[in-house]
């Protein structure tokens, strides 16, 4: 059983443009569900899944995420004020401060129920030889989604191409040494799954419980009916 990381790079750059004028004075992870900051519950899931260190990146109006978490020690941020890098260059540049030779990310804009992903993700990583283990969701169990889905999976878990009926939740464990030969400055973890991918190091943890994608303004109301559901069940 290979070690799993005890790190986790919570994305929380981004400008947040498809949330329109509910960005223009806050970042999107301090967009409230529920009375909550989206990024309390992405910190939350860590927490719950045990996870030691955390690291955050910041860019537009960072300031404002640091200091609503300046309380918390076992945070980390990492700055990109010279110029956002993207998932990729991001994850990049916060390797010195997540330590390990792999790490979960964990994106800062969705809102999740049923069991923890983060506890899955790892115990397909400690069992396994993949270089990514990603959580993923059927298409038709994905409110407002149309179209395909991000990936194909087969019946092993394993991830064999892009585009399908799978959705990508925005939870992972990557190797950290995939980022190697990317390109310099920014780049989307997009180019590092596409070589996984091709190398048969690519699988996926099937999510059982609800996950609501908050990165536009309808998936509040959605993501507040899913909570509600949640709490009273």
């Amino acid at each position: 059983m290979r070690p799993c990381p005890d790190a986790a790079m919570i994305f929380a750059a981004g400008f947040g443009t498809r949330m329109g004028a509910l960005t223009q004075a806050r970042p999107k992870p301090m967009i409230t569900v529920s009375g909550r900051p989206l990024i309390d519950y992405a910190v939350a899931l860590a927490d719950d899944a045990g996870i030691a260190r955390k690291v955050v990146n910041l860019h537009y109006l960072g300031a404002q995420i640091r200091a609503h978490l300046a309380h918390r020690p076992d945070i980390s941020f990492s700055d990109e004020a010279a110029g956002i890098l993207d998932t990729g260059g991001g994850l990049r540049a916060a390797r010195s401060l997540l330590g390990g030779d792999a790490a979960f990310t964990l994106n800062s804009d969705a809102v999740w129920t049923g069991p923890n992903p983060l506890p899955v993700l790892r115990a397909r990583w400690q069992t396994g030889a993949a270089r990514v283990v990603m959580a993923l969701a059927p298409v038709t169990a994905i409110k407002e989604r149309t179209g395909p889905g991000d990936f194909t999976m087969d019946k092993t878990g394993r991830i064999v191409r892009r585009g399908g009926d799978m959705v990508y939740l925005g939870a992972q464990i990557m190797d950290l040494h995939a980022l190697d030969g990317m390109p310099t400055g920014a780049f989307s973890l997009n180019r590092v799954w596409d070589v996984l991918i091709a190398q048969g190091s690519a699988e996926g943890v099937i999510h059982l419980g609800g996950w609501c994608d908050v990165g536009h303004p309808a998936g509040i109301a959605e993501a507040e009916q899913m909570v509600k559901a949640a709490t009273c069940a």
